[in-house]
């Protein structure tokens, strides 16, 4: 099967929502789990518009809150397809909260989702190549790619590192740490 490949902008998303008194934690500030299921929202909007079926979240990378979202504030989450692989996406989301009265902007933060093209059988389904219309868009793409290797990399020297982990020798390892062991 051939799919039509699609340039970045086919399917940037963003959405825009007011922040409510009920999104807030007990300090007045927006939960961090608020923000992250909208920025999933987005993130699945973004990602299928450019599959043109289904998409599934695999990853979250990157979730820094940079700074606090107020009650009353407007927050909209800007999406776009970074990265595709065969049936694989990695959206780049930026944060941003915009105080209506003085009509300040501040950037809150930045993450990637990997998404997961789905088909009807509820399996992976291919993804149509991604169009690099200009150097921001190429250098998006070659970001993204450095990042999953990194990631890559990561996961295969955590999964070394877990093997030769010896919880018996703990006490030598952990004795500067700020730790009991009770058991």
């Amino acid at each position: 099967m051939s799919l039509s490949p699609r340039p970045v902008r086919y399917s940037q998303t963003t959405i825009t929502e007011l922040m409510i008194p009920s999104y807030a934690n007990f300090g007045g500030k927006i939960h961090g789990g608020i923000l992250l299921s909208l920025m999933d929202k987005v993130a699945y909007a973004c990602s299928s518009k450019h599959s043109g079926t289904y998409c599934v979240t695999v990853s979250v990378d990157k979730v820094e809150f940079l700074q606090p979202v107020e009650v009353g504030e407007l927050v909209s989450m800007h999406a776009s397809v970074n990265y595709v692989g065969r049936t694989s996406l990695i959206v780049g989301i930026r944060v941003e909260a915009q105080n209506v009265k003085s009509g300040t902007i501040k950037h809150t933060n930045s993450s990637y989702f990997t998404m997961v093209a789905k088909g009807e059988d509820d399996k992976p389904t291919e993804v149509p190549p991604l169009i690099l219309q200009n150097k921001e868009d190429v250098r998006r793409f070659i970001e993204a790619m450095r990042m999953k290797e990194i990631k890559q990399q990561v996961k295969a020297q955590m999964d070394d590192a877990r093997s030769q982990i010896e919880v018996d020798a703990a006490h030598v390892v952990l004795k500067n740490e700020r730790c009991i062991i009770d058991y």
